[in-house]
């Protein structure tokens, strides 16, 4: 998102055990764990960089009944996953941090509320057939820019935020900045 914006930016891994960080973040909200787990990956990075500024993101899904889905471990995990959204709506919580010299000086979080339409277990199965693995890094197991959208009866909230950041925030930070032209 951030190359199709014209934004320059390095990518660096921040190395952070986030099923940990989620243990020890267990009981947070789920917009406050999207925040926190944005914050501790963009701080782990400032304070390798000094002086840079550093962003870091984070997405949660978060099912009606409030219970939260992670990232499929499996094909067979990505189908239960379908099936527990199909017919309902979920929420996903996209938050980004930028840090500067190891502290957080800047955050936004927001939300998406996905609409899930009905989905028949042979949906699921050609629906994963075309798109498994490579959902297998996405929480929710979808690409909204892809088939995914096949998923969806309606979606309220930003593309960007169900892309995994609330991209039109950070560059309106990174212009107050002067990071990129205002």
């Amino acid at each position: 998102m951030l190359t199709a914006a014209g934004v320059p930016f390095e990518a660096t891994a921040a190395g952070v055990d986030e099923d940990a960080a989620k243990a020890a973040l267990a009981g947070s909200k789920p917009r406050d764990l999207a925040d926190a787990l944005a914050e501790l990956k963009a701080v782990k990075v400032s304070l390798r960089h000094p002086g840079r500024l550093v962003l870091g993101s984070d997405s949660v899904v978060a099912l009606a009944d409030g219970s939260l889905l992670d990232k499929p471990e499996s094909r067979d995990q990505a189908a239960d996953h379908l099936t527990r959204m199909s017919g309902a709506r979920h929420d996903l919580w996209s938050a980004a941090v930028i840090a500067e010299n190891g502290r957080p000086v800047w955050r936004h979080v927001e939300a998406a509320r996905m609409h899930v339409r009905p989905l028949s277990p042979g949906f699921i199965r050609s629906y994963l057939d075309m798109e498994w693995p490579a959902i297998a890094g996405c929480v929710g197991c979808y690409r909204i820019e892809g088939p995914g959208a096949q998923l969806f009866s309606r979606i309220e909230g930003s593309q960007f935020t169900v892309l995994g950041l609330p991209l039109l925030n950070v560059l309106d930070y990174l212009r107050t900045r002067e990071v990129i032209p205002a």
